[in-house]
């Protein structure tokens, strides 16, 4: 309540005593508590005074002790780990060694062919289609020619001695059947050593084992 009063009320009776009680019970329970005060009055006999000043409730009321909100604990901070260097040295601090360098290749050193036998002959070319005596398809464009007594698959290296020019066949077939003629070359082989026009020439052949 904002403000405080007091008033005396003065009974003579013991009815009187006891309403004034239930007055104070009201109150106190309204939230005003009266504070009954039990006066003798001296110029009445049997009278009693009773002083109903209003208390404030609050006053009154057992003060409940404030409950303080409880504080939780700060998480713990962890530290971050301390960067570290590496007892091993730098790439740029060592000493810098010159590459390697690539070993040169060998290289293949051909060996020359054995020349088993040698002499002069007549030789020409035939470049119709037939097959050969080794039965082979007989090919013009390809290096080879016909012996009569080679064996198969002889190698054969043909030189014209006018320009020098040679080349190496491969025996697959019989021939020729002229006299003073041992060779008788592909068209291709021919060619590679004289004109085809010419057609036939004396050359230096090779047998190469």
């Amino acid at each position: 309540m904002a403000g405080k009063h007091s008033r005396t009320r003065i009974f003579s009776s013991p009815a009187g005593i006891v309403a004034t009680a239930a007055v104070g019970v009201a109150l106190a329970v309204g939230g005003t508590v009266g504070a009954v005060q039990l006066v003798s009055g001296s110029d009445q006999t049997g009278q009693t005074a009773l002083d109903l000043t209003p208390t404030a409730a609050s006053s009154l009321a057992p003060s409940s002790p404030a409950v303080s909100p409880s504080v939780s604990a700060s998480p713990s901070v962890t530290t971050s780990p301390s960067a570290t260097r590496s007892p091993q040295a730098a790439s740029r601090g060592k000493e810098r060694t010159s590459s390697p360098k690539p070993k040169p290749t060998a290289r293949k050193t051909t060996v020359a062919a054995k020349v088993l036998e040698s002499g002069s002959c007549g030789a020409s070319f035939y470049s119709d289609g037939q097959l050969t005596a080794n039965g082979e398809s007989f090919n013009p464009d390809a290096l080879t020619a016909a012996h009569k007594t080679l064996p198969f698959n002889t190698k054969v290296r043909v030189t014209n001695p006018a320009n020098g020019k040679s080349v190496t066949v491969r025996i697959n077939d019989r021939g020729p059947f002229i006299d003073g003629r041992c060779l008788d070359l592909s068209r291709a082989a021919f060619a590679t050593i004289a004109s085809v026009d010419v057609g036939a020439l004396t050359v230096r052949y090779e047998v190469l084992g």
